[in-house]
């Protein structure tokens, strides 16, 4: 990746042009108005500022602000445990720039908002699915799907039934 931090100064002669990444202090210098940065991280997204240096004046002083783009990572998902009855909530976090969008999935099925007394809610990094009154049908397996446009990933998030076994016992213990 080529940077054109400088083109303004071109017309010094005998200067010294230098590029300092300035959240962390990692410095990267270069000889004239470009900076190279192979094969950037995502990581090294942040503010760079290009210094002018000679001998006659003060340094003069531009800044440009990087944002490296990548496909989204899910970076959580947990299966949760619910009894009957009870509110459930699976979460589903991706970093990505841009932003993911997110969609839910029961086997091949999309889901939305309202069905069968179930809400799924976006902020930013984040997708719930909600459960309103959770019931025997709405266990099993859950696909969340985040995508922007250089990509998408999945997570597998399981609903099951929270004390299932201790109720089962009760009943065949009463026989």
């Amino acid at each position: 990746m080529f940077i054109e931090f400088c083109p303004c100064f071109s017309q010094f002669h005998d200067c010294f042009l230098s590029a300092s990444f300035l959240p962390e202090g990692q410095g990267f210098v270069s000889e004239d108005e470009y900076l190279e940065i192979s094969d950037i991280k995502r990581d090294q997204s942040g503010e760079y500022e290009c210094s002018a240096l000679n001998d006659v004046a003060a340094p003069d002083v531009r800044k440009v602000k990087i944002t490296v783009n990548y496909p989204p990572y899910i970076s959580k998902a947990k299966n949760t445990g619910v009894s009957v009855g009870q509110k459930g909530i699976l979460s589903c976090e991706a970093s990505a720039v841009p932003t993911a969008e997110f969609q839910w999935f029961k086997e091949d099925t999309r889901l939305a908002t309202g069905l069968d007394g179930m809400r799924i809610e976006n902020k930013g990094r984040i997708s719930t699915l909600t459960f309103f009154n959770v019931s025997e049908k709405d266990y099993g397996n859950y696909t969340c799907v985040a995508t922007n446009k250089l990509g998408n990933t999945n997570a597998s998030i399981t609903l099951y039934g929270h004390g299932l076994c201790i109720n089962y016992l009760r009943i065949f213990s009463r026989e």
